[in-house]
Protein backbone atom coordinates (compact mmCIF):
# COMPACT_ATOMS: atom_id res chain seq x y z
CA UNK A 1 0.00 0.00 0.00
CA UNK A 2 2.63 2.33 0.97
CA UNK A 3 4.53 1.57 -2.54
CA UNK A 4 1.44 2.84 -4.00
CA UNK A 5 1.20 5.81 -2.49
CA UNK A 6 4.26 6.76 -3.22
CA UNK A 7 4.09 5.90 -6.37
CA UNK A 8 1.06 8.67 -7.43
CA UNK A 9 3.21 11.40 -5.58
CA UNK A 10 3.32 13.17 -1.84
CA UNK A 11 -0.07 11.90 -0.47
CA UNK A 12 -1.04 14.77 2.03
CA UNK A 13 -0.19 12.75 5.05
CA UNK A 14 3.82 12.51 3.21
CA UNK A 15 3.83 16.35 2.84
CA UNK A 16 3.43 16.73 6.96
CA UNK A 17 6.25 14.48 6.42
CA UNK A 18 8.00 16.67 3.97
CA UNK A 19 8.54 15.22 1.22
CA UNK A 20 9.57 18.48 -0.34
CA UNK A 21 12.74 17.81 1.52
CA UNK A 22 13.40 14.13 0.35
CA UNK A 23 15.25 15.02 -2.66
CA UNK A 24 18.60 13.69 -2.65
CA UNK A 25 21.49 16.61 -3.01
CA UNK A 26 24.21 15.09 -5.57
CA UNK A 27 27.03 14.52 -4.03
CA UNK A 28 30.84 13.69 -5.33
CA UNK A 29 31.84 10.47 -7.06
CA UNK A 30 34.92 9.95 -4.64
CA UNK A 31 36.61 11.78 -2.46
CA UNK A 32 40.39 11.24 -1.65
CA UNK A 33 40.35 11.60 1.74
CA UNK A 34 44.21 12.53 3.14
CA UNK A 35 43.39 14.89 0.19
CA UNK A 36 40.76 16.56 1.52
CA UNK A 37 42.13 16.92 4.77
CA UNK A 38 43.67 20.16 6.50
CA UNK A 39 42.17 23.81 6.23
CA UNK A 40 39.05 25.53 4.25
CA UNK A 41 38.56 28.95 4.30
CA UNK A 42 34.67 29.57 4.63
CA UNK A 43 33.85 31.68 1.95
CA UNK A 44 29.79 31.36 2.40
CA UNK A 45 27.36 29.83 4.05
CA UNK A 46 23.49 29.79 5.24
CA UNK A 47 25.04 30.06 8.77
CA UNK A 48 23.94 28.16 12.10
CA UNK A 49 22.93 29.86 14.99
CA UNK A 50 26.77 29.54 16.09
CA UNK A 51 27.94 30.88 12.70
CA UNK A 52 26.09 33.91 12.70
CA UNK A 53 28.51 37.19 12.46
CA UNK A 54 31.32 34.87 12.39
CA UNK A 55 34.28 36.23 10.05
CA UNK A 56 37.70 34.57 9.16
CA UNK A 57 35.91 31.42 9.83
CA UNK A 58 38.28 28.15 9.26
CA UNK A 59 37.54 24.63 9.15
CA UNK A 60 40.33 21.88 9.27
CA UNK A 61 39.85 18.23 8.82
CA UNK A 62 42.16 15.84 10.85
CA UNK A 63 42.00 12.16 9.75
CA UNK A 64 42.46 9.83 12.60
CA UNK A 65 43.61 6.17 12.45
CA UNK A 66 40.61 4.85 13.53
CA UNK A 67 39.03 6.69 9.86
CA UNK A 68 37.17 9.21 11.99
CA UNK A 69 37.74 13.07 10.85
CA UNK A 70 38.84 15.59 13.76
CA UNK A 71 37.32 18.79 13.03
CA UNK A 72 38.57 21.75 14.27
CA UNK A 73 36.25 25.09 13.10
CA UNK A 74 37.66 28.43 14.34
CA UNK A 75 36.17 31.90 13.91
CA UNK A 76 36.26 35.21 15.18
CA UNK A 77 32.56 36.30 16.87
CA UNK A 78 31.34 39.49 15.69
CA UNK A 79 33.87 41.41 13.50
CA UNK A 80 38.15 40.47 12.97
CA UNK A 81 38.99 41.84 16.30
CA UNK A 82 36.30 39.96 17.91
CA UNK A 83 36.64 37.00 20.32
CA UNK A 84 37.71 33.65 18.96
CA UNK A 85 35.17 30.86 19.16
CA UNK A 86 36.34 27.04 18.45
CA UNK A 87 34.31 24.21 17.80
CA UNK A 88 35.75 20.39 17.74
CA UNK A 89 32.80 18.47 16.26
CA UNK A 90 33.88 14.66 15.19
CA UNK A 91 32.94 13.20 11.39
CA UNK A 92 32.43 9.85 10.48
CA UNK A 93 32.52 8.73 7.01
CA UNK A 94 28.90 6.77 6.40
CA UNK A 95 29.71 5.99 2.48
CA UNK A 96 32.92 4.35 1.96
CA UNK A 97 32.54 4.03 -1.58
CA UNK A 98 32.46 7.54 -2.58
CA UNK A 99 33.70 9.38 1.16
CA UNK A 100 31.80 12.11 0.04
CA UNK A 101 28.41 11.29 2.68
CA UNK A 102 29.62 12.14 6.69
CA UNK A 103 28.22 13.06 9.54
CA UNK A 104 28.99 15.72 11.83
CA UNK A 105 28.56 14.97 15.27
CA UNK A 106 28.88 18.22 17.49
CA UNK A 107 27.26 16.58 20.44
CA UNK A 108 26.21 13.15 21.40
CA UNK A 109 24.35 11.35 20.08
CA UNK A 110 23.28 13.28 17.15
CA UNK A 111 24.90 13.48 14.28
CA UNK A 112 24.27 15.73 11.28
CA UNK A 113 24.46 15.51 7.86
CA UNK A 114 27.74 16.24 6.03
CA UNK A 115 27.33 16.03 2.04
CA UNK A 116 30.31 16.80 -0.21
CA UNK A 117 28.33 18.05 -3.14
CA UNK A 118 30.87 19.55 -5.17
CA UNK A 119 34.55 19.49 -5.09
CA UNK A 120 36.90 20.55 -7.77
CA UNK A 121 39.83 19.11 -9.26
CA UNK A 122 42.46 19.91 -7.78
CA UNK A 123 41.12 20.52 -4.41
CA UNK A 124 40.89 24.01 -3.52
CA UNK A 125 36.97 23.97 -3.92
CA UNK A 126 33.94 22.69 -2.18
CA UNK A 127 30.45 22.97 -1.13
CA UNK A 128 29.15 20.83 1.90
CA UNK A 129 25.47 20.95 1.70
CA UNK A 130 22.35 18.72 3.29
CA UNK A 131 19.87 17.08 1.71
CA UNK A 132 17.00 19.74 3.86
CA UNK A 133 18.41 22.31 1.87
CA UNK A 134 18.87 24.09 5.75
CA UNK A 135 23.02 24.75 5.67
CA UNK A 136 25.21 25.19 3.28
CA UNK A 137 28.75 25.83 3.26
CA UNK A 138 31.04 27.07 0.35
CA UNK A 139 34.41 26.54 1.33
CA UNK A 140 38.16 26.71 -0.42
CA UNK A 141 41.80 26.88 0.16
CA UNK A 142 42.07 30.24 0.00
CA UNK A 143 40.25 33.10 1.93
CA UNK A 144 38.26 34.32 -1.64
CA UNK A 145 37.49 32.60 -4.61
CA UNK A 146 37.69 34.33 -8.41
CA UNK A 147 33.98 35.66 -8.61
CA UNK A 148 33.33 33.68 -11.50
CA UNK A 149 33.71 30.47 -9.17
CA UNK A 150 31.11 31.60 -6.53
CA UNK A 151 28.68 32.39 -9.25
CA UNK A 152 29.01 29.05 -10.69
CA UNK A 153 28.46 27.19 -7.47
CA UNK A 154 25.44 29.67 -6.66
CA UNK A 155 24.41 28.57 -10.16
CA UNK A 156 24.88 24.82 -8.82
CA UNK A 157 23.38 24.98 -5.76
CA UNK A 158 20.15 26.95 -6.97
CA UNK A 159 19.83 24.18 -9.54
CA UNK A 160 19.75 21.52 -6.67
CA UNK A 161 17.42 23.16 -4.85
CA UNK A 162 18.92 25.72 -2.39
CA UNK A 163 17.11 29.01 -1.97
CA UNK A 164 20.42 31.29 -2.90
CA UNK A 165 18.97 34.37 -1.48
CA UNK A 166 19.57 32.87 1.80
CA UNK A 167 23.99 32.78 1.53
CA UNK A 168 25.90 35.17 3.03
CA UNK A 169 29.90 35.42 2.63
CA UNK A 170 31.66 35.35 5.37
CA UNK A 171 34.16 38.05 5.90
CA UNK A 172 37.72 36.96 5.32
CA UNK A 173 40.55 38.90 6.13
CA UNK A 174 44.22 37.67 6.20
CA UNK A 175 45.62 37.19 9.21
CA UNK A 176 49.32 38.06 10.03
CA UNK A 177 51.34 34.98 10.61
Amino acid sequence: MLKRLLSVGCFPFFLLLGCASAQTMPVVEHVDLPRFMGPWYVIANIPTFIEKGAHNAVETYSLESDGTIQTVFTFRDGSFEGPEKKYNPTGTVVNKQTNSEWRMQFLWPFKSEFLISYLTPDYSQTVIARTARDYVWIMARTPSIPEKDYQAILEFLSKNGYDIRLIQRVPQQAVAK
